[in-house]
């Protein structure tokens, strides 16, 4: 019982913060156009939403699948600006269970400050040991740090509950070219731009079949340039390929509602243009 009231006690002192939710639209809305996720047929059997805080401020809203061990989307507002890339990776111990501290942190602060085993913080969740000695795959984020505006809404990016096995020449080719200059050409003019991007699973994994290797990477944006008129564009990428393909928001969606083969897949409100 000590134990517990000390974790407790840590958890409202720590400065880094997630949080485990029941829904995006009551707890974290603000990174949704009209304060709308996408719809239920995304959604994995064994699912997380989590509203990535830190340091006491959110800065982004994950779709996570705890049986995969990646995430199936990763929602936020574009706010880019020049800034060091950070270095520290993190997890998420609320993922361990509701007795943890609901917080975003090192790996090595659990197992030493928490007496956490690797096994624990993984039972649910990618570790970095999960990334180690990789051939042809390299960590990938849905929400890239450059699409920040500061240090903490940065390091924000480098949980990985935000990180999926991508191919590292799309990582650092295509997929980088639409990241850093197709969004930029495509949000002039815009005031708001909200932005989903998204991993579909594949049937490979790394890590002794521990973190599943998504089949697609897609990306979907809806800029609002003012109170009348609004724009969107979609992107997806197979992940053994560097190659990425434009699409209209229509198209991203027709895709992944027969990737998925559930119901109709939406990513957006209904007012974001689908053509």
């Amino acid at each position: 019982m000590l134990l517990l009231l000390l974790q407790v006690l840590a958890s409202c002192l720590w400065l880094g913060h997630s949080e485990l939710v029941t829904s995006f639209e009551s707890s974290c809305p603000q990174f949704f156009f009209r304060k709308t996720p996408p719809n239920e047929a995304l959604e994995p059997e064994n699912p997380a939403w989590i509203c990535q805080r830190y340091k006491n401020q959110y800065y982004f809203a994950t779709l996570y699948d705890k049986s995969r061990r990646i995430p199936v989307y990763s929602a936020y507002l574009y706010q880019p600006a020049a800034g060091k890339r950070p270095n520290t990776w993190l997890v998420e111990p609320q993922l361990i269970g509701l007795a943890y501290p609901r917080t975003m942190e090192r790996e090595r602060t659990l197992l030493n400050d928490f007496s956490i085993s690797l096994e624990e913080i993984g039972k649910h969740q990618a570790v970095l040991q999960d990334y180690k000695n990789l051939t042809g795959l390299n960590r990938g984020h849905l929400n890239p740090n450059s699409h920040h505006s500061d240090s903490n809404s940065r390091t924000a990016t480098f949980t990985l509950t935000n990180i999926v096995p991508q191919n590292e020449k799309l990582n650092g080719g295509a997929w980088n070219n639409y990241e850093q200059q197709t969004m930029i050409r495509n949000t002039q003019g815009c005031n708001n731009t909200y932005v989903v991007v998204g991993a579909v699973p594949g049937n490979n994994y790394i890590s002794k079949g521990r973190v599943n290797k998504p089949s697609y990477l897609w990306a979907s944006a809806c800029c609002e340039v003012n109170a009348k008129h609004r724009k969107t564009w979609a992107v997806i990428a197979e992940n053994d390929r560097n190659e990425v393909q434009l699409l209209t928001l229509e198209e991203l969606e027709d895709t992944l509602t027969r990737l998925y083969g559930r119901s109709r897949v939406s990513l957006f409100d209904s007012g974001c243009p689908r053509k």
